[in-house]
């Protein structure tokens, strides 16, 4: 029977080597640890990129190794993010934010050979290094090296003098590419390994479900860090969109100016983020932020009078979504649908301060204590069930698996309820598993 070339395997590096051949002039902003701001190109990025991986040559790093990151938002991670998911490497982004001993536990478990460290950063980590097992190499991200961890690299000096890697391998769409850990509150973090093909459809579903183009500039504030900074990294530069990366500035000030000076279009983060910056905003309503379209908000519940403050005085939409590290993570989003358009406020703010729609490709259901699947009919509530292409199957290396897992369906541990088939909005009622994922986009508690 005449098929398609369906063994063509789905690798990030097709999306990657297609947008640094359209838009190899579109720019790269990025604030550095100095607070200083560099500016590049798709195409001189791409030099560094390939410069890069032959330095993981270099390095002694194989495909499948783990790489370890502890860094901001920034150019040189961009460079790591893409450097490692084109060559068959494993970036694991380490949060900053766990304790000390939930980080000695993901980077031993991990088994990190090579960690890339933010100079700002290296106070954090340095007292660790002694208990980190299997790290090899430090490397630090900028032009010199540092005392506290001896025998480190300047990441300029790694890269300088290498080749650029010529034609990307034809990897296994299934092979593992980025290493994510939770961050729950209780027992040690649990890992999802992010596969070629999880993350190339996500990329694809998701800019399908928000579309983003050429013309935006996307200022990612939501960490690189944590849950691939909801993908956001990979839409853009597959979109070929101008990326401003923040770096250790999170301030509403710094975060602002960035939005204004840059003309950024769309922006991510949490709720406490959008607050301050609303607040700031409150205090100085002189600043024109008219380049901006839309926020996409999750990690907590949105309240709905920020929701409507940011329609009404800044036209600007805010974007409820769900998700979790295990979703790899965007699972659903709070759109309106055409009709709505027209619909007054509170009734659009009705729609817009839930979870939202699940994305295109994914399923839900709800079932009871008992695992029986309860009716999408916006009364019954029970424990949110999902599955899809872009969904864990497993957490990495973990034997609390089966706790999550169960006949191909993830349990997220959320308590929700599903409107009929006509209006298929999540909305989170509670949750019954503490520490199931991270971030939690979720709509208000009802």
């Amino acid at each position: 029977m005449p098929h398609m070339q369906d063994d063509f395997p789905l690798l990030m590096s097709t999306l990657y080597d297609h947008a640094v051949w359209i838009h190899p002039d579109q720019e790269i902003v990025s604030v550095e640890s100095d607070r200083s701001i560099s500016r590049s190109s798709y195409g001189s990025t791409d030099v560094r990129v390939r410069k890069l991986a032959s330095a993981m040559d270099s390095l002694g790093l194989e495909v499948g190794d783990a790489v370890g990151t502890f860094a901001w938002n920034n150019q040189r991670h961009h460079e790591l993010y893409w450097a490692t998911a084109n060559t068959g490497r494993l970036c694991h982004t380490i949060n900053l934010r766990l304790f000390a001993d939930q980080i000695v536990y993901i980077v031993n478990h991990a088994e990190d050979k090579v960690i890339f460290v933010d100079p700002d950063l290296v106070p954090l980590i340095a007292p660790l290094a002694e208990k980190l097992e299997t790290v090899e190499t430090w490397v630090i991200l900028g032009d010199q090296p540092s005392d506290a961890l001896p025998g480190s690299i300047a990441y300029e000096d790694l890269i300088g003098d290498q080749a650029q890697h010529g034609q990307w391998p034809l990897l296994d769409e299934r092979s593992p590419m980025m290493l994510c850990y939770s961050s729950g509150t209780t027992g040690q973090p649990k890992g999802v390994a992010y596969t070629q093909r999880s993350t190339y459809i996500h990329t694809i579903s998701n800019l399908a479900n928000l579309a983003m183009g050429p013309t935006d500039n996307v200022l990612p504030v939501v960490p690189m860090f944590h849950a691939a900074a909801w993908g956001y990294p990979y839409e853009a530069v597959t979109q070929g969109a101008k990326l401003t990366y923040p770096g250790p500035d999170l301030s509403p000030e710094g975060i602002v100016k960035l939005f204004v000076d840059e003309k950024v279009t769309f922006s991510a983060g949490v709720p406490t983020v959008w607050l301050g910056i609303q607040q700031h905003l409150m205090a100085h309503p002189e600043i024109d932020t008219s380049s901006i379209r839309a926020f996409l908000c999750g990690g907590s519940a949105v309240p709905r009078s920020m929701i409507e403050w940011y329609s009404t005085q800044r036209g600007i939409r805010l974007i409820q979504g769900w998700g979790m590290t295990e979703t790899n993570p965007i699972a659903s989003t709070s759109v309106l649908k055409p009709h709505m358009e027209t619909w007054d406020l509170d009734d659009q703010l009705d729609r817009l301060e839930t979870a939202g729609i699940p994305v295109a490709g994914l399923q839900v259901k709800i079932v009871d204590e008992e695992g029986e699947e309860l009716p999408h009919d916006g009364e019954a509530f029970g424990e949110l069930l999902i599955r899809g292409p872009w969904i864990a199957a497993e957490y990495y290396k973990d034997d609390r698996t089966a706790e999550s897992f169960v006949d191909g369906w993830l349990r997220t541990g959320d308590v929700c309820k599903i409107t009929t088939s006509g209006s298929p909005i999540v909305r989170r009622m509670s949750s019954s598993q503490e520490g199931s994922g991270s971030p939690r986009w979720t709509s208000r508690t009802s």
